[in-house]
């Protein structure tokens, strides 16, 4: 060889970089459809269930947080032997997208699906165990022809309906709110303040289901949360009591003939209140309406008519929560009419009063002051009498007197409405009605769903007070001919509320496939019969009452249509925490919103979503601002460099993680070599280094199982971080003198593939690469979960901390069994101890046998 050219030395190759290892694994999974729900029967099955995003942008970091915490049940059941169904999708109607397709001058399908092309993708980095085979969309004509399949079975059984009614309208959005989309009076999507319109409405008719609704919430008791139960409850509002008839008393003046005819605007000749307590009946001083409701405007006085008219205006403005606050006197006006007691026959005032509200009970209620403190502060504020303190014995006699005097009757009551549904917007699934001259509301046949969206762009979606679908632009989509009939007819304008879409996409999940469940059904119910119930169901707690409630209705329904053999939907229900920035909720428009795609450019997937679990438990709120990706990303380094450090077995090709008792955690599986480690596990003396690692091993085994039931994931990464350290510093020091070396690697060995296999569930690329670096291909997702070995969970000996002034000052290995006084003569026997005291006197010895010892001591007296 040429002198001049010595041989150089050989260059070791790069390590693979973070996004190297991340697409090499994430490659594997989609190649080999490692998370395809199999629904072979070969394993127990078990659904999982995250609520679907909605595409506007990218994937921020509350869906970060979601998607983390649902994974790591996925994974965990599918390494417990679990055929996992883990489905994802996009709840893509609504008005985002709209108003974005107006200002763009385009139709919102473009923003809709340039978005959930960008979520798709940074999904799929982020290395969720999602079966994408199952993918849906519901602005999918294939996935709303079955919304409005649901719909028209609503309507055939009569719990759809339309009907003129006093609605929230949003003069921002241009478009009807439910009840619930309205919050301190304004819209809760955009802030605008809410004002009240008479149009005509599609409302389905969940009242019917309202005891079904309450009263199975007995089953999910300890399964969902308990604040969700408890919202759920107050928003159905069930109360017992009775109606009682007030009859008003007829007008003097001038206003006497124009009530007395008939018509809607005509005085009712009573008032009916409902109430919890009728009882109290004798005590009553005077009848309160809701300012807002029907009520009101009929009894009012022409001279009382301004000033109701500006507590309506108050009123609507204000929110519920607000309204009904126990503790705050509300506004009032006089209406100018009077109602007679039914049972002492006085004349008593009629007020409008904020706290009385349109839609609970019948609208109106009785004020007692003496019995009720509300009402008490309401008469003391309008200067009406306190009444006396009579009562009737009992709610049952009360009952039985009204009923007798014909005066009132037993009821219940709910806070509960009927679900308005139809929205004057374009980007939604249209309403499969036709309006027919001849034949009245005729409904679109079966067989000619879905009732597709025309294609409407820019200026064309701008609502102008009515629908999209109202416009001179869709008139030629409007005009079909009536199905009965054949006359000329109109569809109906309107689009279904996107809660309609939400309220029963689980079940599609149940049966996958791109053109949808044969035999032109939205599932298959054997489908639905194996998967359903949801095992858990995993979102926020914003969802707590809306679509919750709905979706369970949906499935009550289709159960007694005989489509599902569950009530209820979800068996059980993680609510996740808010994800903050600086102490505030995440904004574009405050300037602290954070994209995943961002995070996952700078730190890697496994990093955000190590930091995003370990940052506390799941219902806690996270701020990202104080959690530390960074720290996560040297974590995970530092398992590579474990793997590294051990190595492939010799002759290893590959198995799974099976665990027999006495043999490794982690098992022989079908790997070669394995009767070799086995043996050397076999060889650990008691006592040993290696002894006291697959102590360590087999124990954060055995705890992470109970963490992971409890949802303590946060306290899993805890105890791997331990184990990680414990294998890396065994490994390091090797074996005692005297020890031999094959059973201590053999237990460092261990520890490393137990730490691949638990990371697997937080930080899967790392723990694939990791997992790989030991010889255990193919992939660790196909691995099965560790069994801890009991023998190792009882302790022998046990390292006792010793602590002077509450400061660590040493350690001693003692039996577990250990006496107090035992542990206390060691203790003050130790060298760190002696050197602690020196010069000090010992106040006294607090001993906690076996594990900690502290000795408390003060400055020796001169």
């Amino acid at each position: 060889m040429d002198a001049a050219h010595p041989p150089q030395p050989s260059v070791p190759p790069s390590p693979p970089s973070t996004r190297e290892i991340e697409d090499r694994w994430q490659r594997h999974w989609a190649e080999h459809g490692t998370f395809r729900a199999r629904d072979d029967g070969a394993r127990p099955r078990r659904y999982l269930l995250t609520m679907f995003p909605y595409p506007s942008g990218d994937l921020h970091m509350g869906h970060a947080e979601v998607f983390a915490l649902e994974d790591v049940v996925a994974r965990y059941w599918r390494l417990r032997g679990y055929d996992v169904l883990n489905p994802i999708g996009w709840d893509s109607f609504g008005l985002p997208a709209e108003n974005a397709a107006i200002r763009r001058g385009e139709n919102p399908a473009v923003f809709t699906e340039t978005n959930i092309a960008t979520q798709a993708a940074t999904a799929h980095r982020y290395g969720v165990s999602f079966d994408w085979s199952r993918r849906l969309e519901t602005h999918r004509p294939e996935y709303y022809r079955w919304t409005q399949w649901l719909f028209l079975r609503l309507l055939e059984r009569g719990l759809a309906y339309r009907t003129t009614a006093p609605v929230n309208w949003c003069p921002a959005d241009r478009t009807v709110l439910a009840n619930e989309q309205v919050v301190g009076g304004r819209c809760e999507r955009c802030g605008a303040a809410v004002v009240q319109r008479e149009l005509t409405q599609w409302f389905v008719r969940v009242t019917a289901y309202a005891d079904r609704l309450l009263d199975d919430m007995d089953a999910l008791e300890g399964a969902w949360p308990a604040r969700v139960l408890t919202m759920q409850r107050n928003w159905i509002g069930r109360s017992t009591g009775a109606r009682v008839r007030f009859a008003v008393v007829p007008d003097s003046g001038p206003r006497a003939a124009a009530s007395a005819s008939p018509g809607p605007g005509a005085r009712p000749k009573h008032v009916e209140v409902f109430t919890t307590r009728p009882d109290t009946l004798p005590g009553a001083t005077f009848v309160a309406v809701a300012p807002d409701g029907p009520l009101a405007a009929v009894l009012c006085a022409p001279e009382h008519a301004e000033a109701l008219a500006r507590h309506r205006e108050a009123a609507l403005a204000s929110g519920e929560i607000e309204r009904t606050n126990a503790q705050r006197t509300s506004a009032g006006t006089f209406l100018g009419a009077w109602v007679r007691h039914p049972v002492t026959d006085e004349r008593l005032p009629v007020w409008a009063a904020d706290h009385v509200l349109p839609g609970y009970g019948t609208g109106a209620v009785m004020g007692v002051p003496v019995h009720d403190d509300r009402d008490a502060r309401f008469a003391a504020a309008h200067g009406l009498p306190a009444g006396s303190g009579e009562t009737w014995p009992d709610v049952d006699d009360a009952i039985t007197r009204l009923e007798a005097d014909g005066a009132g009757e037993r009821a219940t009551s709910y806070r509960l409405r009927d679900w308005l549904v139809s929205r004057q917007r374009y980007w939604g699934a249209p309403v499969p009605v036709v309006h027919c001259p001849a034949c009245g509301v005729v409904p679109v046949p079966d067989d000619e769903l879905p009732v597709r969206l025309p294609d409407l762009a820019g200026d064309d979606l701008l609502p102008r007070g009515r629908s999209p679908l109202a416009s001179p632009a869709a008139a030629a989509w409007r005009r079909v001919p009536c199905p009965r009939c054949g006359a000329d007819a109109e569809r109906d304008p309107d689009t279904l509320d996107t809660f309609v879409d939400s309220s029963w996409y689980f079940l599609r999940y149940c049966s996958p496939g791109d053109d949808g469940p044969p035999g032109d059904a939205p599932f298959r119910p054997g489908d639905a019969r194996r998967w359903m119930p949801a095992a858990q169901y995993v979102g926020g707690v914003e969802h707590a009452i809306l679509h919750l409630l709905y979706s369970r209705f949906v499935t009550k329904f289709l159960h007694d249509e005989g489509w599902v053999d569950v009530v209820e939907p979800f068996a059980t229900l993680l609510n996740q925490g808010q994800v903050l920035n600086g102490g505030r909720a995440m904004s574009k428009s405050l300037g602290n919103g954070v994209d995943l795609g961002e995070q996952l450019d700078r730190h890697g997937a496994d990093a955000v979503r190590l930091a995003m679990v370990f940052a506390g438990p799941p219902e806690d709120d996270v701020d990202w601002a104080d959690v530390d990706p960074g720290a996560m990303r040297r974590f995970c380094a530092r398992v590579l460099r474990l793997a590294d450090a051990v190595g492939p077995a010799v002759g290893s090709a590959g198995g799974s993680v099976v665990g027999p008792a006495g043999g490794s955690v982690v098992g022989p599986g079908a790997r070669s070599g394995a009767a070799t480690h086995d043996a050397s596990l076999a060889g650990v003396a008691p006592g040993s280094r290696a002894h006291d690692l697959r102590r360590a091993t087999h124990t954060t085994v055995h705890e992470a199982e109970d963490l992971l039931g409890r949802s303590r994931f946060n306290v899993v990464v805890a105890r791997v971080m331990e184990l990680v350290t414990a294998a890396r510093r065994a490994s390091d020091a090797g074996p005692a003198p005297g020890e031999p070396d094959a059973p201590h690697r053999a237990a460092v060995r261990e520890a490393a593939e137990v730490v691949a296999v638990l990371l697997s569930l937080f930080a899967p690329h790392t723990a694939e690469e990791a997992w790989h670096r030991l010889g255990r291909d193919p992939s660790v997702a196909d691995a099965t979960w560790p069994v801890a070995d009991p023998a190792l969970l009882v302790a022998d000996e046990v390292e006792a901390v010793v602590q002077v002034d509450g400061k660590v000052r040493g350690r001693v290995r003692v039996p577990a069994d250990v006496d107090e006084r035992t542990l206390h003569d060691l203790a003050l026997a130790s060298t760190g101890v002696a050197r602690a005291t020196a010069g000090r006197e010992v106040v006294r010895v607090v001993v906690r046998a076996p594990h900690l010892v502290n000795v408390v001591t003060r400055p020796t007296a001169r």
